[in-house]
């Protein structure tokens, strides 16, 4: 359905000739968030091509963007679902389009997308110390819970008994394989589509680990850099699925021999900080805290229970 809102149409699919515009708003916009929240020296850069093509991708049809009269992007929102996860991010209304109530308009159309798509779990994040963002994703029937806790690590060496690569491990089989464990620790998760992906955009790969000869834990990573025109800093976690913390620990150690094969600094990780056994034992390990943000989910629509232990970033 095209919506209007002061010359206003939209929402429409972005193509990947979008990308460049996108990547503006994007820059623009949540630098502009800095400086209001009082950080005026950070300015965040442009997003890698190859992270916007699979967070395109990946969002499908969620993906959406609104354009003004002089059909110039005025705002996107990528709505994404992993089954029956749903979340969004990254949204975003450009600086000067902000204060007109587009910003509603964009995340409602979201959560209906999702509702649709049949999504038991709708959320998103945002920084901790944003109240402003805190309160209108709050008005819009969004519900604080817990922190998502980014960790990073030196890659150390170490045993990776049980370890390997989707990429050199067969292909079709593990991933069903992935499938049927991400059903037994979150029921209606699905990480099919990133799985895939990943390995389709040659953005990463996903690491998989075995115990006594059943799949234990599984981890889609990317090393691409995240931002554009900068070298490769770390190999980044998107999602990791485990029965147990001793199986997340033994995926680790397995990207970490793969960070130090191809030559990058660090591995990183995002935890939800509602795992408390998980993240107690990144800590233990030597894993170091580097950022945080919020994590709010839509009444109604809760993170789901969980049998071990499992990380889905909200983000690209």
């Amino acid at each position: 359905m095209w919506r209007r809102n002061r010359g206003l149409r939209g929402p429409e699919r972005p193509t990947l000739e979008d990308i460049d515009p996108l990547n503006k708003i994007f820059s623009s916009a949540f630098t502009d968030r800095y400086r209001r929240d009082g950080m005026p020296g950070v300015r965040v850069p442009h997003l890698n091509y190859d992270v916007w093509r699979f967070a395109l991708e990946s969002a499908g049809k969620g993906a959406m963007l609104w354009r003004d009269h002089a059909g110039d992007i005025a705002a996107f929102n990528l709505a994404h679902l992993s089954g029956s996860e749903g979340w969004m991010g990254p949204l975003a209304v450009r600086p000067d389009r902000q204060g007109e109530g587009l910003g509603k308009v964009i995340v409602l159309a979201g959560v209906d997308w999702l509702k649709a798509k049949g999504a038991r779990t709708i959320g998103l994040e945002t920084m901790p110390r944003t109240v402003e963002n805190i309160g209108f994703y709050s008005r819009l029937g969004f519900l604080p819970g817990h922190l998502t806790i980014t960790l990073a690590r030196v890659p150390e060496s170490g045993p990776t008994v049980g370890c390997t690569r989707l990429s050199r491990d067969g292909g079709v089989d593990a991933v069903a394989e992935c499938a049927e464990l991400g059903g037994a620790v979150a029921p209606g998760i699905s990480f099919d589509r990133e799985i895939r992906l990943t390995a389709e955009l040659g953005v990463g790969d996903t690491t998989l680990y075995r115990r006594d000869g059943t799949l234990a834990a599984f981890a889609v990573w990317h090393a691409v850099p995240l931002a554009h025109g900068r070298p490769r800093e770390d190999v980044r976690v998107l999602k990791l699925v485990a029965v147990d913390v001793p199986a997340m620990q033994a995926v680790l150690a397995g990207i970490e021999a793969v960070a130090e094969e191809e030559g990058v600094e660090r591995v990183t990780v995002r935890c939800q900080s509602g795992q408390a056994e998980a993240y107690r034992g990144l800590i233990t390990a030597g894993w170091e805290s580097h950022w945080t943000d919020l994590r709010m989910s839509l009444g109604g629509y809760p993170e789901q229970p969980l049998s071990g232990v499992l990380f889905s970033n909200w983000e690209i």
